[in-house]
């Protein structure tokens, strides 16, 4: 007579799947009340209506581990968290702190050899302060580098929401600048949309779009109220672009903390900086700043761009020209993750090729001090 009754192998694979089956259900059920509940209350939470318990916002004690008691959650200090280190490589202020004066006297001399050449320039890099400068803060016709500290202002009317990235912008008599660009060939009343403006003022330095943007923030005054707000006292819009005498002004350290302020963070959101970032990426211009430090750092010569690139470089700038002043200043990124910011003005004889020369030759001159030191190889 056989015996019906179900095996105790079975009967423990049976309450096993239910088990199983039990938990899955009750994750799913878990998981979808905290995401219901996380959507209503995040909106709350982001604008401080609604404050987090203590145990979710407080921080853990970082400690050297000497002194403290058993209940400290210690970290070494010698040992810095990834949250730590990606702070120190992307919040960084304009905030010179010590200089390089072999780079400060190096500049000097090389400016020395050209007496009749009125020079201006400034670097600093942002991750520990080092800094090296000559005339730093000489107020210099500023040709187009002054669309630099233009396009900091715009985007920050984008920030605030009062100008839209789309919004038609109209040319106007007033407004057509010749010279650099092709919006001064379109029909009056021609109508461009904000982005497009904002990028041919830096791509291929249009001045109509630059004349355009600076109408928009409310006109000469009012920008350059705001680029006093943002301690640039040495840039004043003075002239509609492309002010070929020179009357508008800048200076080495003004345009170098126009680019620091946005990759710092100091100003601008995060969608807004990377605007800033890609329309600096879209000059054309390289045969300043960024053919200077590639002749600074030596080797094979060729494309700056992309000869830098293979060095582990990348250089984010804007060049200005009116024949009597050449600018040129950009974000550098270094290999090792470091950045810097540096600005270069010459002022000389119309058309002289000393001019430009000089802003290769200091920009040459700072490259050694941009050189990452050697990392060993692991075991």
């Amino acid at each position: 007579m056989t015996d019906s009754r179900p095996s105790q192998r079975t009967l423990g694979w049976k309450l096993s799947v239910c088990l199983i089956t039990r938990l899955v259900l009750i994750g799913i059920g878990l998981g979808v009340f905290s995401g219901s509940a996380l959507k209503l209350l995040a909106p709350q939470v982001r604008q401080q209506r609604l404050a987090l318990p203590k145990w979710l916002t407080q921080q853990p004690q970082v400690t050297d581990g000497e002194g403290q008691g058993s209940n400290t959650f210690k970290i070494k200090a010698a040992v810095p968290s990834f949250v730590q280190l990606n702070q120190g490589l992307s919040q960084l202020p304009f905030a010179p702190r010590q200089e390089i004066t072999e780079l400060s006297q190096r500049w000097q001399q090389q400016a020395e050899q050209q007496p009749d050449l009125q020079v201006s320039a400034y670097m600093l890099i942002l991750d520990n302060g080092r800094y090296a400068q000559i005339h730093a803060d000489r107020p210099m016709p500023a040709a187009s580098s002054i669309k630099t500290p233009i396009l900091l202002a715009v985007l920050e009317l984008i920030d605030q929401g009062t100008l839209q990235w789309n919004e038609p912008l109209t040319l106007t008599k007033e407004l057509v600048g010749g010279g650099a660009g092709w919006m001064a060939l379109r029909p009056l009343g021609s109508r461009f949309p904000t982005y497009e403006v904002v990028t041919e003022m830096i791509r291929v330095s249009d001045n109509s779009a630059t004349n355009l943007i600076i109408a928009r923030f409310g006109g000469k005054e009012r920008i350059n109220a705001r680029f006093q707000e943002l301690n640039l006292p040495s840039t004043v819009v003075n002239n509609w672009l492309p002010d070929l005498d020179g009357t508008n002004t800048t200076s080495a350290r003004d345009l170098s903390r126009t680019i620091a302020l946005v990759d710092s963070g100091e100003s601008l959101g995060i969608r807004s900086r990377d605007l800033f970032r890609e329309a600096m990426a879209s000059s054309v211009t390289n045969t300043l700043l960024p053919t200077g430090l590639m002749q600074g750092l030596g080797g094979a010569q060729g494309v700056p761009d992309s000869n830098l690139a293979r060095k582990g470089y990348r250089v984010l700038n804007k060049t200005g020209d009116i024949g009597i002043a050449y600018a040129d200043a950009g974000l550098i990124e270094l290999p090792d993750g470091r950045r810097a910011v540096a600005g270069f003005l010459v002022k000389g004889p119309f058309n002289d090729p000393r001019s430009t020369e000089m802003i290769r030759q200091l920009a040459a001159a700072m490259a050694p001090h941009l050189r990452p030191k050697p990392v060993p190889l692991r075991p």
